[in-house]
């Protein structure tokens, strides 16, 4: 399955005064601990009670480690860590500074390789994805469509 866009425009214009379109990702559902639970168990020996239990355990380990402010590297998916936005206004002196001025977000980055030279090779959980326009699949209203299609001019693939 490709994952799906749209065309959205953006909200500021452009040094030209235009609102440029760009594609944002149309989810098209949610799954959830239990649904990736009875996946992973249907590729393993594992039951979905026993692969359930590790993925809370999981998320009880990274959240441990992220509060003592280490990220956590999950070879082959990727990182995360605890970054802090900007919210409020700054400061005048490094003693004013307070947790109150951000909010604070877990950053998550996928697994990428890299080459000899140090270019990004690829990123694992973004190789080899089909990208396709909402109206040109079979699940937009009033296309009979059954593959969906591409963009004219791109194939829509990444990797």
């Amino acid at each position: 399955m490709p994952v799906i866009y749209v065309p959205q425009q953006a909200s500021k214009a452009n040094q030209d005064g235009k609102k440029l379109f760009y594609p944002r990702v149309q989810l098209t559902g949610n799954v959830n601990t239990d649904q990736v639970a009875r996946e992973i168990a249907e590729l393993s020996s594992l039951t979905t009670g026993d692969v359930k239990n590790v993925i809370d355990n999981l998320v009880t380990v990274v959240a441990r480690h992220l509060r003592s402010s280490e990220s956590v590297t999950l070879n082959g998916f990727g990182s995360f860590r605890y970054t802090m936005n900007r919210v409020g206004e700054g400061v005048e002196t490094a003693d004013e500074v307070s947790p109150s001025q951000s909010k604070l977000m877990v950053r998550f980055t996928p697994a990428s390789k890299r080459n000899t030279n140090g270019t990004v090779a690829t990123r694992s959980l973004v190789t080899d994805v089909r990208c396709v326009r909402f109206d040109q699949t079979s699940t937009a209203p009033g296309t009979d469509s059954e593959t969906g299609g591409s963009d004219s001019g791109n194939d829509g693939t990444f990797g």
